[in-house]
């Protein structure tokens, strides 16, 4: 097969041109190829896509022999011939390089390229891409410079002609003026597993007011060619494209120098799975190449792996070459302690010498936590959310990527210790906005009592701001006694208009691990789905009492039958009670599951959960497979609070006064 720069394979050489000798190549791991938020968002972005194409419905398709370059850069040659026509993923081909258009209009001498990006922006904002200062905004830099590589190739094939570059994409300033218009763009799998859009609509027509907006960006792409703006200060645009080009085409190794940024994020090192499962990890290849590291080396702690390190003293540790743990030093961190809790260079510096040392003890600031844990009031309550912000609003009157709340689990911990799984809600109807009766489920959920509400992350605080906003807009009866209990148990964020923390404002989880809290086996990660795990292994209390049924245990639970066990322990290892989900279609035949609309196989994580959300707003969706989603989901959800509920039990057993002082007191 002919080797070839694509625009895809160029913003990934930006990024790391050692990458380029990784991807496509099925002996590395690929981190992006299993994570479903990015699924979901490239889904998102597919979707948009074929909008866009409906605004050009002349539009000719160029489509099939995929890897057959010469052969589609062939066919755009013939359309081009025409004085004005519109293609959908016109091919062009030049010395090696290759790229395909989303949108292209040609008129006369004139060529409009039009990338369709499902990325979110406000047209009444002034500095969109270029920031005040007049250098491009980060967030946009990497898209920006994918497009200036577009206009370039089609610059080469066709140089006598004039080359106009434009970005279309959701407009968070425009609402859906119907019901339903993510659903029409349905998300399938075609041959091969690929993602595909089956399209629902007839025509312009059925879509009302269009929620993308074309720019015009073709001053800025001009800047980049010309070098005004650089991805790397060292390396033109030119002198990336040829380099880029020759390392790929080639198969080259770049032998890119080793960055902090680039290697902490790199998608091709190897979990502990993939290793036994026989592949390579680009990231061991680099350091190998360029360090000299050995076998053992891979096993040493790693400045790479220091969990919330702040990214300029990364960088700086690397320009030093220190690698490792074992040669950084308080000054290295910037070390200072703070008062009352944890700094974040104390956390460093605890993950530095517990990894150097070996030492899987963990640490707890018992003072600090049980003066927290002390001013909470029970009945204590846990609550989680699943939400979506899709590209394509699913209901009228609504911004793309507005937050849609669909779901919660909440569970209780009474004043003598005893759990409930006391309430959930879930609203999955198809063209049914949520939001609000949402708000009002967990107000009755939560206003029997005046017991502590808890968050794992800012996720829910944001989410009820987001709703805040929403009910201000409304026509509900009940707005005000909703936005007020909204208040009530939140903080207002940090672009609010009129500022509030609530009397019950609710305790961040989170915060209570970053300040009083350090568990080695989580390698400096605070993600509950890493602290989880690492608590379940600390703690044999939790093992014991978890690797009973809920039968037993005498825990109330919405979803799972008294004889599921939560967790399991085999030879000393913990299984984490997310590897427990059953299969959505656990019980269902082959030929039952091929004919499912949905293409889900389970739910385990807030990706999984927010894609079968839009799969459940298909309206010709059998009841069937609607209730197997449904149930997924609530035991997903349930989950995610049994899980702080375990972070709180486990807290409360390194709290627990010795019998001794309760004697005393």
């Amino acid at each position: 097969m002919m080797r070839v720069l694509t625009k895809s394979r160029f913003k990934l050489g930006l990024e790391c041109p050692n990458k380029l000798f990784f991807t496509n190549k099925d002996s590395y791991a690929n981190a992006k190829l299993e994570d479903s938020f990015l699924e979901a968002l490239a889904n998102g972005g597919f979707q948009v896509e074929e909008l866009a194409r409906m605004s050009f419905p002349e539009g000719i398709l160029i489509e099939g022999e995929d890897w057959d370059y010469e052969a589609l850069w062939y066919r755009t040659r013939n359309l081009l011939r025409e004085e004005d026509t519109t293609i959908y993923e016109a091919a062009f081909l030049h010395e090696d390089l290759f790229v395909r258009t989303d949108i292209l209009v040609k008129k006369g001498d004139t060529i409009q390229l039009i990338e369709v990006k499902a990325k979110s922006f406000d047209s009444d904002e002034e500095h969109l891409f270029v920031g005040a200062r007049g250098g491009l905004k980060s967030g946009w830099k990497a898209y920006l410079f994918d497009i200036a590589f577009q206009k370039y190739v089609v610059q080469l094939c066709f140089p006598d002609f004039k080359v106009e570059s434009y970005i279309m994409m959701a407009d968070t300033s425009k609402k859906a003026s119907i019901d339903g218009l993510n659903q029409l763009f349905r998300i399938t799998k075609t041959v091969g597993h690929r993602t595909g859009i089956k399209v629902l609509a007839k025509s312009l027509n059925d879509l009302g007011t269009s929620v993308l907006t074309k720019v015009d960006i073709t001053h800025i792409v001009a800047d980049i060619e010309s070098d005004v703006h650089k991805y790397h200060k060292d390396l033109s645009f030119k002198e990336a494209v040829e380099q880029l080009k020759s390392y790929y085409v080639n198969d080259e190794y770049a032998n890119w120098p080793t960055a902090y940024s680039a290697c902490k994020n790199c998608e091709f090192k190897t979990t502990k799975a993939e290793r036994e499962n026989g592949l390579d990890s680009g990231y061991e290849y680099c350091f190998t190449k360029q360090h000299q590291w050995k076998a053992a080396d891979f096993e040493r702690p790693a400045v790479i792996d220091i969990g919330g390190l702040y990214y300029q003293r990364g960088i700086q540790l690397f320009e030093k070459k220190k690698f490792f743990m074992s040669e950084v030093t308080q000054d290295d961190i910037k070390f200072k302690k703070e008062e009352g809790k944890l700094s974040g260079t104390e956390r460093n510096w605890l993950q530095i010498q517990k990894e150097v040392n070996k030492d899987n003890s963990i640490f707890v600031d018992v003072k600090g936590l049980k003066a927290e844990m002390d001013a909470w009031t029970y009945p204590l309550h846990f609550i989680d959310f699943e939400t979506s912000a899709s590209a394509l609003p699913f209901h009228k009157g609504r911004h793309p990527y507005e937050q849609v709340a669909f779901q919660f689990s909440h569970h209780k911990v009474n004043t003598d210790g005893t759990i409930e799984h006391a309430s959930e809600y879930l609203n999955v109807k198809a063209g049914v906005f949520p939001n609000f009766d949402f708000v009002r489920a967990l107000k009755g959920a939560l206003s029997g009592d005046n017991g502590s509400i808890f968050r794992y992350s800012n996720h829910e605080n944001t989410v009820l701001n987001a709703v805040y906003k929403q009910l201000n807009d409304s026509d509900e009866p009940d707005k005000k006694a909703l936005m007020d209990f909204i208040q009530h148990i939140t903080k207002s964020t940090q672009g609010s208009a009129i500022k509030w923390q609530g009397k019950r404002n609710m305790v961040d989880l989170l915060d209570m691990v970053k300040d009083y809290y350090y568990n080695p086996l989580t390698k400096g990660s605070n993600s509950i789905k890493d602290v989880l795990p690492a608590i379940l292994e600390t703690s044999k209390k939790l093992q014991e009492k978890y690797s009973q049924s809920i039968g037993v245990l005498n825990m109330s639970s919405l979803n799972f039958s008294d004889d599921h066990v939560w967790l399991t322990v085999n030879r000393n290892t913990v299984l984490s009670p997310y590897k427990n989900l059953p299969p959505i279609f656990e019980d269902w035949s082959e030929e039952a599951i091929e004919k499912s609309l949905s293409e889900i196989e389970s739910i385990s994580d807030g990706g999984a959960a927010l894609t079968a959300y839009g799969k459940l707003q298909y309206t010709d969706m059998e009841e069937e497979e609607i209730q197997e989603i449904q149930k997924a989901l609530l035991k997903y959800c349930e989950l995610d609070t049994l899980a702080m509920v375990m972070i709180y039990e486990h807290f409360l057993e390194l709290v627990k006064p010795t019998q001794h002082e309760d004697e005393t007191r």
